[in-house]
Formats: structure tokens, C-alpha cells, sequence
């Protein structure tokens, strides 16, 4: 069996958190190129204007089982050219190359939805979940039940496309390449699919993230 968190313990968490300075001082708001962010590894740098963190502030405000935070927003970043961006980092530094990641969200991401790989569905590749909303070439990434693991064949951290195979309003299947073949699904499971929009500069511009919350999951 697996308790359910009320928003009302969600808040206090999370207001505990930035009491006891988890994401409350010198925190900064950070871009990266790959999953999972990595710092010294994936994050964006380079560019002139050059690249920075943007320094942001937490309070203990959280509401609905979520916390944004109270200054810093929005956030402008120099982006240099060559660049995807596919993720936002909130860090414990505002100093880029420093610190440690403390939440992270794929960029321009849609709300998480539930999805299942049923025995009928791992033979066949596709995957079920009742209205997704999504369409040929998007990008998705998939998240695992709490105390679980994706259905085999599936991986966390990993950029997957919807091809146009197989895709109905509530079934869809995947690939590791834009309009490529479907993934192999070799189990049955489920766990979350959430659409993300990478942004690509083919030479130098800006990126705005002007709404960002730290939510906690169950």
C-alpha cells in the first residue's frame, strides 16, 4: 500500500526546506543541455554576452503542494549560439560551474500525465494514456512511479520522440530518434510522460523563464 500526501504536509515540507535553507540562500536559477543536469558536465557556457546563473530567492510560501520563487523572476539568460537548451536547474549557488542541483525541470514542459504499458501493449510497443495531447516529433521525457521502475525497455533521463505510428488520442509509441523506429518495450508498467519543448540558437539570443515551481510528487 502507498500513503497519499496532502497538499497540507506537501506545504509543510516544502516551507521546512527553504526554513532550513535547502533552496532559501544564495540559490541560483541555471540552463543545461542534456539530461540529467550535470554541473560541471551539461551546463550551458560560453557566449558574449556571456552566459550566467540567475541569482533567485525562496520564503516559506508554498501552496497547492508547490513553491515558486519570491524574487528573480523573470530570468534572463545570454545564450550562446550552437546551443539546445532542455533543462532548468534550481541550485544551491549563483555561481555558475558551482553548487549542487537541488530541483530540475525539462524546459518548456507541460503538466505530467499518467500513462501504463499493459501486456497487449509491451507486444505491440504502445503506450496508453487516455487523452495525451500529443503529436508526431514531440519530445518527452518519462518519470517512474514512486517505489517503482519504468517498463522495461524505457528509461528515465532520456529524450524520447512520439512517432506517428500507432498514434491514436490515447495510445502512442516512442522513439530514440526523431521519426525514427519505435522503441522496444519488453515489460509491462507505468509512470508518468511529460511533453518538453528544447530550444535550439543557431547563434546568440536570450532565454526567459518568467514561472518556475518546486513541486513534491505523490
Amino acid at each position: 500500500m502507498t500513503a497519499v500526501i496532502p497538499d497540507t504536509t506537501k506545504n509543510a515540507l516544502l516551507n521546512s526546506a527553504v526554513s532550513s535553507g535547502f533552496v532559501t540562500s544564495g540559490v541560483g536559477l541555471a540552463l543545461f543541455t542534456a539530461f540529467p543536469p550535470t554541473v560541471g558536465g551539461n551546463e550551458v557556457t560560453g557566449g558574449s554576452p556571456a552566459y550566467a546563473r540567475k541569482a533567485t530567492t525562496f520564503t516559506a510560501s508554498a501552496a497547492a503542494g508547490a513553491i515558486s520563487p519570491a524574487t528573480g523572476l523573470p530570468a534572463t539568460f545570454d545564450i550562446p549560439a550552437g546551443t539546445t537548451v532542455k533543462a532548468i536547474g534550481v541550485m544551491d549557488s549563483a555561481t555558475a560551474g558551482a553548487g549542487n542541483v537541488r530541483s530540475w525541470s525539462p524546459a518548456n514542459a507541460s503538466a505530467r500525465r499518467a500513462f501504463n504499458v499493459t501486456a497487449a501493449g509491451f507486444a505491440a510497443n504502445t503506450i496508453d494514456s487516455p487523452a495525451h495531447g500529443l503529436v508526431a516529433g514531440d519530445s518527452v521525457l518519462l518519470w517512474a512511479t514512486i517505489g517503482a521502475a519504468l517498463p522495461a525497455g524505457l528509461a528515465e533521463d532520456t529524450q524520447y520522440f512520439v512517432i506517428a505510428t500507432g498514434l491514436t488520442t490515447d495510445v502512442f509509441e516512442l522513439s530514440a530518434t526523431l521519426g525514427g523506429s519505435v522503441i522496444d518495450i519488453t515489460g509491462q508498467g507505468d509512470g508518468d510522460v511529460q511533453k518538453f519543448v528544447p530550444e535550439v540558437f543557431a547563434g546568440q539570443g536570450t532565454y526567459i523563464v518568467s514561472a518556475l515551481s518546486i513541486s513534491l510528487p505523490g
